[in-house]
């Protein structure tokens, strides 16, 4: 019979990252139903131009690295907040949200749990 630990794995959250990001990278750590763990590193991205994130769950985000300006659409105005690394914020379900800015200098790393 195999041991608890042997089908456990340490891993490190700041380690394999790409040296080149063309595009945001998405990196699924745990999902259930009940809940969704991402890593996600960006480098000088944002959301699409027009496009908002409208989820069926809540969302907390840490900021591990970097830094990053969001957008949040709060009745008929946009609201920016501004992020630095150990910030983080929990997004309810169904508020309008997108990443208007990520460092260019430096990889911007999140943690994104879904609940």
């Amino acid at each position: 019979m195999e041991s608890i630990t042997a089908r456990m794995e340490v891993k490190n959250i700041f380690s394999k990252i790409p040296k080149d990001i063309p595009k945001e990278l998405f990196e699924q750590i745990i999902s259930s139903n009940d809940i969704k763990i991402e890593r996600i590193i960006s480098k000088g991205h944002q959301t699409e131009e027009g496009k908002w994130y409208d989820q069926n769950k809540n969302e907390l985000v840490i900021l591990l690295k970097g830094n990053a300006k969001l957008m949040i659409k709060e009745e008929n105005k946009d609201v920016i907040i501004k992020m630095k690394a150990g910030d983080y914020i929990n997004i309810p379900k169904h508020v309008k949200h997108r990443v208007e800015k990520t460092s260019q200098k430096e990889e911007t790393i999140w943690l994104a749990i879904f609940y």
